[in-house]
């Protein structure tokens, strides 16, 4: 089912098309939450650990694979608010063919560079095979990663919120059903971790594959080409600042985790599990931007800015029901959430999580304010501005980290996310609600 989201009631469309979405993240967080929970629980703090070094650089193949996400959900989006079916399929083939070429690059580039990533990292010496092994049969399943993003960027730019969250609901239920089957009854270790993601990535990114091109074969139009430059040119527009802001991100973690690795085992392990708690809010969180990315760009295709500002207001609402419950069980139930990961013997690895999570929590719904008004400027076109307010978290953030270990210790990473995040905040909000984002909009269907 497509959905037409320039009109009816912003906030009833934005809901029941963002709720799916909301769920769908949820699920998705399962793969790595349950990766780090048995590895953890079964394997011990050593495979918890590393894990977690692994995933730093996992990251930046998933900031890839979202923002080639992004950049075809707005352009997409566009087209289709537009009624413009013919260009929206050729923007569709043509997103399909360009991420599989990216995959298999980085693919290769990753399993050659691997050993050299780890190395760059600080990886403790007693880490180091466990994270190599991860890493790499992770790296080798990157086409099953860009081809689900893809299926799952044109799915939100049709208003198609469900479809995609029936597949990864089924295939995160058989990752964890398959990750504590391979390490609990085989000796595969950390190894069988990484397959139960490789195997449950891969069914995901082929089911949503063959009812995508289901799908879009009902929607009758002119003959599209299977792929243009012209239209790569588009979805380069709005993908490179959103890979360039994500990956940033990522390198920009690869340079804290190399800071955590420093303080050894212990610390590595309890930010590795808090890491994980503090990813699925933030995830669940840039949902709320990408739907506002969909929902922004669909109402700039046809013309009605002035449903955006209502949309807005109806996404604050969301976050708000989203962040509070969160908030209360980091801050105020941490030891309890970082017992997911590990037994309640490792209490060095419980304190050092926890320690992170009460530093962090208070200040989501700051960073929530921030992506949302994030998902207008990009599904408007207004990149410049998207680019500074998320280069100015990431540069500050690291910046900060390198500055306050030598006084705080590990803590003082740890304080640099809430001041990265506010400084962003205010830098987001201030583009949005002075209207200068109005006079950047970029109707890409016009080009």
């Amino acid at each position: 089912m497509v959905k037409d989201m320039t009109k009816g009631n912003p906030g009833k469309v934005l809901t029941a098309f963002t709720v799916p979405i909301l769920i769908s993240v949820a699920f998705q967080q399962l793969y790595n939450i349950a990766d780090s929970i048995i590895a953890g629980k079964l394997l011990g703090g050593g495979a918890l650990a590393a894990v977690g070094i692994s995933y730093t650089v996992t990251m930046i193949y998933m900031a890839v694979a979202n923002g080639s996400n992004i950049g075809c959900c707005v352009v997409i989006s566009q087209f289709f608010g537009s009624k413009n079916y013919r260009k929206m399929k050729t923007c569709i083939y043509t997103s399909l063919i360009s991420s599989a070429a990216i995959s298999i690059i980085l693919s290769v580039g990753g399993l050659l560079l691997s050993p050299a990533l780890l190395k760059a990292l600080n990886t403790p010496e007693s880490l180091f095979t466990d994270s190599g092994i991860y890493l790499n049969i992770y790296t080798g399943g990157l086409i099953f990663l860009f081809l689900y993003n893809i299926c799952n960027g044109v799915f939100t730019a049709l208003g198609d919120s469900k479809t995609p969250l029936y597949f990864l609901i089924f295939s995160s239920v058989f990752n964890v059903l398959l990750d504590y089957v391979l390490v609990r009854f085989t000796s595969l270790g950390v190894a069988g971790v990484a397959w139960a993601t490789f195997i449950a990535q891969g069914i995901a990114s082929i089911l949503s594959f063959g009812f995508l091109m289901l799908k879009i074969s009902k929607i009758e139009c002119e003959k599209p080409s299977l792929f243009s430059f012209e239209m790569l040119k588009k979805i380069l527009f709005v993908a490179i600042p959103s890979i360039l802001q994500q990956s940033f991100v990522s390198v920009g973690n690869i340079f804290i985790q190399g800071l955590v690795n420093k303080f050894g085992d212990v610390v590595v392990a309890g930010f590795s599990a808090a890491g994980k708690l503090n990813t699925f809010t933030i995830t669940t969180l840039c949902a709320l931007g990408n739907s506002m990315s969909s929902y922004t760009a669909q109402n700039v295709g046809a013309g009605k800015i002035e449903r955006i500002g209502k949309g807005v207001k109806y996404s604050y609402i969301m976050s708000f029901i989203i962040t509070v419950p969160l908030f209360v069980l980091f801050f105020f139930c941490p030891q309890y959430m970082m017992r997911i990961f590990v037994n309640s013997s490792n209490t060095d690895i419980i304190e050092s999580g926890t320690a992170f999570l009460k530093i962090v929590s208070p200040f989501y719904l700051f960073i929530s304010m921030k992506l949302i008004v994030d998902g207008v400027l990009r599904g408007s076109g207004a990149m410049k501005m998207f680019m500074i307010s998320t280069f100015s978290d990431l540069l500050l953030r690291v910046a900060l980290s390198f500055a306050l270990v030598p006084y705080l210790n590990e803590k003082g990473i740890w304080y640099s996310w809430p001041v990265g995040w506010l400084l962003a905040t205010a830098i987001s909000c201030f583009f949005y609600f002075s209207g200068i984002w109005k006079k950047n909009i970029n109707n890409l269907t016009q080009k």
